[in-house]
């Protein structure tokens, strides 16, 4: 694949400075690039490679020059890597449609225009993919699922029965969608099964990371809100509700019926306790766990979740405590001392 750069700033909305010709056949980070990369500047930190970089041209921001470097300024120097690296990488693992021999499919499997289905793939029963959509191998499709149009489902993912995908979803390797809502009752002491009958609905531009596991809704379904973007190593309990455009990162737990707002951003291995309600906007940090509602905006850490602020002053404070611990005794010392003198005086 090579782009001239014309081209390139034309598809980020960006100015060229410098040679419009040049060629780029790569990207790569401002410190490693080579002739013919595309790189780019957006923390401060790497502003000392800009002069030494050998990279053919930098994405940078609005305000920045540098003299016989070709850049193409423009708004956000990351986004727009971004998305050429998007551009990228679909030209160069362009996937041709058809239907691999040793895929299996069902009774009333529907398939739009231009699906690849490879090796091993299974679809079950009543089955409906979208078109331009591709599925990788040894991925599994349950009973009257339905598959959106340019969806990417890598190998060994598990979709059960009834799972809906919106458009433009991907899954990435060895997640599991609509598996059985941990649900138990009590009888005699023993533990009977609750069938899970629900579903798990995933709307459009959604990604999920590796090895995630999704429930279904014991009855009901499972929601994961549009544009919303999933972490690898994630537990959702069945009847959760994601809003759109939520960020939730790796070893996240978000127990059974609860509901997360829009624009939520959870840190790593937050926990979430059952039934609770997270607000629109509300950011939960790395390691936090959450046993009451959120309101909108809320910015939280610690376990339990309390204000930032707050659980910054406790930790700092609970720091303190060994050189407190010392000024008591010293204290204590001191008093001792001064009533064992007053004593001897009388």
């Amino acid at each position: 694949m090579s782009m001239t750069l014309q081209e390139i700033a034309e598809y980020v909305c960006g100015q060229l400075i410098g040679d419009s010709d040049a060629s780029i056949r790569a990207v790569a980070p401002i410190e490693d690039a080579n002739e013919g990369d595309l790189t780019f500047l957006a923390n401060v930190k790497y502003r000392p490679f800009l002069e030494t970089t050998q990279a053919s041209a930098i994405l940078v921001s609005r305000d920045v020059s540098c003299p016989g470097k070709t850049l193409i300024q423009v708004d956000d120097p990351y986004l727009a890597f971004a998305q050429v690296l998007t551009l990228i990488s679909k030209m160069d693992d362009e996937i041709e449609p058809g239907i691999h021999p040793t895929a299996v499919l069902g009774k009333n499997v529907e398939l739009g225009d231009d699906v690849s289905i490879m090796a091993y793939v299974v679809l079950d029963d009543h089955v409906r993919v979208g078109s331009r959509s591709v599925i990788y191998p040894h991925v599994y499709v349950g009973k009257r699922s339905v598959i959106g149009c340019d969806c990417v489902i890598h190998s060994h993912v598990s979709l059960r029965e009834r799972v809906v995908l919106g458009d433009r979803v991907t899954l990435h390797c060895g997640t599991v969608i609509g598996s059985d809502g941990f649900g138990f009752a009590q009888d005699g002491g023993m533990n009977v099964k609750i069938p899970q009958v629900g579903s798990v609905v995933i709307e459009e531009d959604v990604e999920i990371g590796s090895n995630v596991s999704i429930d279904r809704g014991t009855m009901g379904k499972t929601v994961i809100g549009k544009g919303t973007k999933m972490d690898n190593l994630i537990q959702v309990g069945h009847n959760v509700s994601i809003g759109e455009n939520c960020v939730i990162v790796s070893q996240t737990g978000i127990s059974g019926s609860t509901k997360i707002g829009k624009g939520v951003m959870l840190g790593g291995q937050v926990g979430i306790v059952g039934h609770v309600s997270i607000g629109d906007g509300s950011k939960v940090a790395a390691r936090s766990g959450v046993s009451k509602d959120l309101k909108a905006g809320s910015i939280v850490s610690g376990a339990p979740a309390i204000p930032i602020r707050q659980n910054h002053l406790l930790v700092a404070y609970t720091r303190r405590l060994p050189d407190l611990f010392r000024d008591v005794e010293t204290l204590k010392k001191m008093l001792s001392s001064s009533h064992d003198v007053s004593s001897h005086d009388t």
